[in-house]
């Protein structure tokens, strides 16, 4: 099987040698868990470790924004565009813009070989309070099925427009990172609770409880297709050089 590896040797090794290549995989956790330094870290050691194009697709923080806060992890993203090994597409949800059309376009000319959008829960949460019509909304994820014509709330809406969307990622067959905010209090995997059951594989961030030491954080692979992983719980810092998993005995 092709694998994608992250370069961050503990999350490999807990994937049995890294995601399976094209697997849709969900990385959900709380604010300050290290879901977007993951995500640019898997894009920046898939260009220097591998010589592999990574597209990066925010619908929060602008290109200025995420450089500001690679480069406090000695990551220099410039320096990447211009070898031409990455690019990062800023989307304004509130700008009415095509979001699929414009990845569409970039994955058509820029050919990469990894993608990451971050995130999911600012899609849904705009469509949710926009107050656009169904037509509007679904014209944001260019779903061209048509669905039961039953009442649905705004919820409803957005995540069958979720579940859409996610389906039109998969047509690229690259390996994706999608990120989810993960509320403390919920028993689900993600904000929509659905991203989880459509995703290939969910990987799922905490904070240690306090009295651990600072910085600590865990990890757990609740599920992967197509390969074998690590069950348990891995503990990971957010160190110098982004994201650094202990690699203590696994089961696999």
């Amino acid at each position: 099987m092709k694998r994608t590896k992250t370069g961050i040797q503990g999350l490999d090794k807990a994937l049995n040698g890294g995601f399976p290549e094209s697997n849709v995989v969900l990385i959900s956790g709380g604010a300050g868990t290290g879901k977007s330094t993951i995500c640019i870290q898997f894009l920046v050691n898939g260009a220097n470790l591998f010589g592999e194009k990574g597209l990066y697709v925010s619908t929060e923080q602008n290109s200025d924004e995420l450089k500001k806060q690679a480069a406090a992890f000695g990551w220099n993203l410039d320096s990447l565009e211009k070898k031409g090994l990455l690019k990062v597409i800023y989307f304004d949800i509130a700008s009415g813009d095509d979001f699929l059309k414009r990845v569409d376009n970039a994955v058509d000319s820029f050919k990469p070989k990894r993608v990451v959008v971050d995130s999911m829960t600012t899609l849904t949460d705009a469509i949710m309070i926009s107050g656009m019509g169904e037509n509007q909304a679904f014209s944001l994820v260019q779903v061209a099925e048509t669905v039961s014509p039953v009442p649905r709330s705004d919820q409803i809406m957005a995540k069958t427009i979720l579940y859409n969307l996610i389906k039109e990622l998969r047509k690229y067959k690259l390996t994706t990172l999608l990120t989810s905010e993960l509320y403390e209090e919920f028993k689900r995997l993600s904000a929509d609770g659905i991203s989880e059951f459509i995703a290939d594989g969910v990987i799922v961030l905490h904070y240690i409880p306090a009295g651990s030491p600072s910085g600590l954080r865990s990890m757990r692979i609740r599920k992967m297709r197509y390969t074998d992983h690590e069950k348990k719980s891995l503990s990971y810092l957010l160190g110098e050089k982004g994201v650094e998993v202990k690699e203590e005995e696994f089961s696999l």
